[in-house]
């Protein structure tokens, strides 16, 4: 907070040839200090400068921004008289945000208003029926475990039986000692990358990519090489290349039906990939949460269960529930030698101790009826995709997409890069959604697409896309992205 929060010396920075580059040319507008006021604050709520960063001193901005230093001081002052900024004597000036104010990365995961088709979320509510059932299985076991203590950083023993069953189900032999439960996918990806990586190292990731995982990847001030994935696929020549000349020590890939793109990996290519990053001696994080959201195909085997006997070690798994059961239960996990998982159960410590008790329960009992409701849940999910693909079909023609054969979202193509500047017309149509450019690894990319999820029912995708196409067509011409003071990360 503002009024509690006191800058520390020797902490993160962002240098004036980096906020420059942020930034394109404000002096086009009049009064310039304004709109370079309103440019930095557009970077600090969309997570594009982290919270309690150091800004560049006004004499060191000035001259990078062409500006005098007057006019940089009248915007650092009126930073500070919004919130967006605060500064002690002798340590400079810091970004921050109001009192109640919000970053894009928390806002976006509110709840939004009721007039609202939220589109922003990739993921399915869990049927009411289905959780019933699943808590009456749960009460006598949660008064069992309320005798202990409750703590257990590895997880629940039962649930990581079920995880490592699951496993070997899908072809790949897996001990409970292989596993250990998170808070999710997210907390898993964070565990390995702190547990494996230091400040500088490089980290290979698909451009687009989850915005979440790159945003890690950014605050633990790791260096991505990012690697080109289309509806097409993944370039192997690119990857393994990358792999000689970067040497990353770690990968980081979501080989089944990628987010947001949609594609899946051939089986030749994973095991080549497996190949390259031991022989580059990479870490191989694979996300496979949306494994099991197989419309049209199968479900794929494990990714590691193509690596040669004794050379999948440094495979990485990570999964969820999220996708296929509830996000709000928060529970996923890591699949990897036990030697690391001792390792992580160590740093898991330092972090949260261990996981909910009640929460493992419910996930125990939810797999143990898994099969029971997940065809039906597939189906809804299939049914929902094509009433998506339909609606794009009468309201927006124009736009291009693919159907992907699994996954939770479509990545459409707009043909011009609006898709920001649409993401904010919208909400006046009552519409929340992600542009393209979220899920960049790199600057300015991607802001010709969007992704939109078909996780909400028929009528209302149908209702959102007709919003989208209108927000689109209404009054004055979207500005393009390439004109806007601002980058998305």
């Amino acid at each position: 907070m503002p009024d509690t929060y006191t800058p520390q010396s020797g902490g993160r920075s962002i240098g004036a040839r980096r906020l420059g580059a942020l930034l394109s040319d404000v002096t086009m507008a009049r009064p310039v200090y304004r709109h370079l006021a309103a440019a930095i604050r557009a970077l600090i709520l969309d997570g594009r400068i982290a919270l309690h960063v150091k800004l560049p001193a006004e004499r060191e901005l000035a001259p990078t921004l062409r500006m005098s230093r007057a006019t940089v001081t009248a915007a650092y002052d009126l930073l500070r008289e919004s919130g967006y900024a605060l500064s002690r004597r002798g340590s400079g000036t810091w970004t921050a945000v109001p009192d109640g104010g919000e970053t894009a990365g928390v806002s976006r995961l509110q709840p939004a208003p009721d007039a609202f088709i939220n589109l922003t979320a990739a993921a399915l509510a869990l049927p009411e029926e289905v959780l019933t059932h699943a808590l009456a299985k749960v009460a006598p076991r949660l008064t069992e475990r309320a005798r202990t203590a409750g703590y257990n950083p590895f997880g629940l023993i039962e649930l990581r039986a079920a995880v490592a069953d699951r496993y070997t189900r899908r072809g790949l032999p897996t001990r409970p000692e292989q596993i250990i439960i998170t808070s999710g996918a997210q907390q898993a990806l964070m565990l390995t990358i702190g547990l494996l990586c230091g400040p500088g190292d490089r980290v290979m990731v698909e451009n687009p990519s989850y915005p979440n995982a790159l945003e890690a990847i950014r605050r633990a001030r790791l260096r991505m090489a990012p690697v080109p994935v289309t509806e097409n696929g993944w370039d192997l020549e690119i990857m393994e290349s990358t792999l000689r000349q970067v040497v990353p020590r770690l990968a980081y890939l979501i080989p089944d039906f990628q987010n947001p793109v949609g594609c899946l990996m051939p089986v030749a290519q994973r095991a080549q990939v497996v190949r390259a990053t031991r022989k580059s001696g990479t870490w191989l994080v694979i996300d496979e949460t949306l494994a099991d959201i197989a419309l049209d195909v199968p479900v794929p085997a494990p990714y590691a269960s193509h690596a040669a006997p004794g050379e999948g070690d440094h495979v990485i798994t990570i999964g969820s529930l999220s996708k296929t059961l509830w996000g709000g239960m928060r529970i996923g996990w890591l699949r990897a030698a036990p030697r690391l998982i001792n390792e992580l159960a160590g740093l898991r410590v330092t972090v949260d101790m261990a996981g909910s008790v009640l929460d493992q329960l419910l996930a125990v009992a939810l797999m143990e009826s898994t099969g029971d409701w997940l065809t039906t849940r597939i189906e809804q999910v299939r049914a929902q995709r094509d009433a998506l693909a339909g609606a794009l079909g009468r309201h927006a023609p124009r736009w291009d997409w693919r159907l992907p054969a699994g996954g939770l979202s479509l990545w459409v193509d707009l043909g011009r890069p609006v898709a920001s500047a649409l993401a904010d017309r919208a909400l006046g149509h009552g519409v929340r959604i992600e542009s393209g450019a979220r899920f960049g690894a790199d600057p300015g990319t991607f802001e010709h697409r969007l992704r939109i999820p078909y996780t909400l029912p028929a009528d209302t995708l149908d209702e959102a896309v007709r919003r989208l196409a209108a927000s689109l067509d209404e009054g004055m011409p979207l500005e393009s992205a390439v004109e806007r003071p601002h980058w998305v990360v």
